[in-house]
């Protein structure tokens, strides 16, 4: 199905999403800006500076998995070269590099009096800096290369490689002497973060995660709309 994949139809469908997206974002975000400022407690340690990560943290999680999401399209670009794969690929960057960025200002911010520096050359942080740097190699690429079968072979690899960096960052605290605390939230055992706490992070990361999406659907139609340009019924 996704190899007989139309544009056409594709984009009855995805040029409507964004409103919905947007409607529910702006009510997810409000409340979690609510829970995130004045609902929760300041830290008994960092005071109010601990709202920070209410948006750092998520932007964190949203920039790795949406590179990992890349990683796998890419991959199942490479092996069953699925057409379909790599323009959703393709559209998922540039969020991810907005998060990225916003991941790594943020944490300057936070590190600044929790620190006392604005950056440290840390293992967490150099490796998000890494795959910040990924993402920019892989949009360029985009724009650098011509050949259709030749740059989704580039950018597919790319993603491919940095995507050796994602497990780097996620166990970066333990394998490592870092400034960064030691996982707060985990699938496998409790959480050591109280729920007042966790609902705010919860709510922004429902958010940011709606966000990005937002920002994936205005690439996909922009890059579907010039398929339909060129003529195209199918990819």
């Amino acid at each position: 199905m996704l190899k007989n994949f139309e544009p056409n139809k594709i984009f009855s469908i995805t040029s409507k999403a964004p409103k919905y997206v947007l409607f529910i974002f702006i009510i997810i975000i409000s409340i979690g800006l609510i829970e995130a400022l004045i609902i929760s407690p300041e830290d008994y340690i960092q005071s109010h500076s601990v709202r920070i990560m209410y948006v750092h943290v998520p932007s964190a999680w949203i920039a790795l998995g949406t590179f990992s999401i890349i990683a796998i399209l890419s991959f199942v670009i490479i092996i069953f070269k699925n057409k379909s794969f790599v323009l959703i690929a393709k559209s998922l960057a540039p969020s991810g590099l907005v998060f990225n960025i916003i991941a790594l200002v943020t944490g300057s911010i936070w590190g600044k009096p929790t620190w006392g520096t604005w950056w440290a050359w840390d293992a967490r942080i150099t490796s998000m800096l890494i795959l910040a740097l990924f993402y920019i190699i892989y949009i360029l690429a985009w724009r650098i290369y011509d050949s259709r079968e030749k740059v989704n072979r580039i950018t597919s690899l790319i993603a491919i490689l940095g995507a050796i960096n994602v497990p780097i960052i996620k166990y970066s605290v333990d394998w490592w002497s870092t400034l960064h605390q030691p996982a707060s939230i985990s699938i496998f055992s409790k959480t050591s973060i109280h729920t007042s706490m966790m609902i705010p992070l919860t709510l922004m990361t429902a958010a940011f995660a709606l966000f990005s999406i937002l920002i994936f659907l205005m690439k996909y139609n922009t890059e579907l709309i010039k398929i339909k340009n060129k003529g195209l019924d199918r990819l």
